[in-house]
Order: structure tokens, then sequence, then C-alpha cells
């Protein structure tokens, strides 16, 4: 449930506009996985990338809830300054970090704040309905609760790509990360999105809702009811979204 306004960066930079949206997913991971019974069901994601004459910035909030609140939240702020007039490269700088819960557990984690910091090149196609974006970085542990500070790295691919006169949209991205404490070493991440867009139907050009689903699929990631984070899950959801 993030990363998706990146997919469309290289074209808000083109036209000069912001571009923001929130989504809604039902998460049906606790439905497929016994082991994971705690998850919560429900994710809201808050987007934002505004491009400027330096180059951009993205950021997003993830907030999961159960049926009596919320259960954890987590977020991203990523800023990138272009190298040279019409470069594909950039300067990538960014900050993340979070915390959650496992329901009727006594299970709690904060995920450990980081900072990355690395290149980006960006790609769009001629009419921008279809981008893409490669990030290589370092990336800085911060001393956590249960864990000191350490050094890794983390390598991100994001897409997006529009068709049929933009009725359907598929976008997502894969995060490859070092982390010392899992088995090989790395995290596997990624969530590839379709849309439905209204707003491209005949007569509906203001109804900016879009329809989908959205599978997060990762290995030594998810955290099951016992605690542990070593095996690989495909986790769908059925989710909305608003543009603004």
């Amino acid at each position: 449930m993030r990363k998706f306004l990146l997919s469309i960066a290289l074209m808000a930079g083109a036209l000069t506009v912001g571009a923001q949206n929130i989504q809604l997913h039902y998460d049906l991971g606790h439905s497929l996985y016994g082991g994971l019974s705690g998850r919560p069901n429900v994710t809201t994601t808050v987007e934002m990338f505004k491009p400027d004459k330096w180059g951009s910035t993205f950021m997003f909030t993830d907030i999961d809830y159960y049926t009596d609140g919320t259960a954890g939240c987590y977020w991203e702020i990523s800023r990138e300054f272009n190298l040279a007039k019409q470069s594909p490269f950039a300067l990538h700088l960014e900050y993340n970090g979070g915390a959650t819960t496992i329901e009727h557990t006594s299970i709690g984690n904060r995920f450990q704040h980081a900072f990355l910091g690395g290149l980006a090149w960006n790609w769009a196609s001629g009419d921008f309905s279809k981008t893409f974006s490669l990030q290589a970085m370092y990336k800085y542990y911060f001393k956590g609760f249960n864990r000191g500070a350490f050094n890794g790295f983390q390598v991100t691919g994001v897409w997006g790509c529009n068709f049929s006169g933009g009725l359907f949209t598929c976008s997502g991205f894969v995060d490859v990360w070092y982390d010392k404490d899992v088995c090989g070493k790395l995290i596997v991440l990624s969530e590839p999105q379709f849309w439905f867009n209204f707003n491209k139907l005949k007569g509906m050009d203001d109804v900016n809702v879009s329809i989908g689903t959205e599978v997060e699929l990762s290995n030594n990631f998810v955290f099951d009811n016992e605690g542990n984070n070593h095996k690989f899950y495909a986790i769908p959801t059925i989710a909305a979204k608003w543009t603004f």
C-alpha cells in the first residue's frame, strides 16, 4: 500500500503538478493463513508527490486497524535532487520507520528506523503512459530498542503502466534490502497493484474513484502470531482509492 505515486513521478514532473491519493485496503491475510490470524484486516494509505525545479518530494503513511482501533503506523519520506537538467539520474535521500502490533498477543514491533541515500534512475515513455524508477541506496539503521545500529543497503524498483486510455492502471514496487538478523540476510517485499479508474468512463470525469487490488509478496518480512518473520507470503487485498 505504498509508492504508487513514484510510478507517475516523471509524468507529474513533466506537467509541473503535484499528485496525491488516499487508499483503503481490506487485507485477506488473516483469512488465508492461520498463522496470520492476528494480522490487521484494514489499512489506509495516504500518498503525496510534489515536484519542483530542484527535483521532487514523495511521502506516504500506512495506518493499520483492528475492529477496536489502530494497530500500527508506518511512514516514508524521500527527496530527490536532479543531477543535471533533463538527466534521468537524481540523488535520492529517504527516511522510514514505524510500529505495529499483533492482535490477541503480547507481540509488538517497532520498525528500526533508517536513513537511506543513493542514486535514482527515472524513465518514462514518450506519452508518459509507462514509467519506471530504479534506486540503489546505502541504508543506515539507527539503534533500536532490541538491536544496535548497523549498516546495510537497499535496491528499489517502482513501475507504472496506464492502458486502455487510462481506464486501467498497473503499478507497484519491489524492495530488496539487507537485514543481518533474517535467514539469508535479505528481505524482499513487492506490492503490485491493479486499478480500474472510473474517471475515464464517459460522463464521469470528476469521479476520481478507482477500485482494484494489491498483492503483498514478501519473504522474511511479515511477522506471524509467534513473532517470526522467516516465510514467504502472497497476501491480496480488496481496495478502493480516491485521487485528489
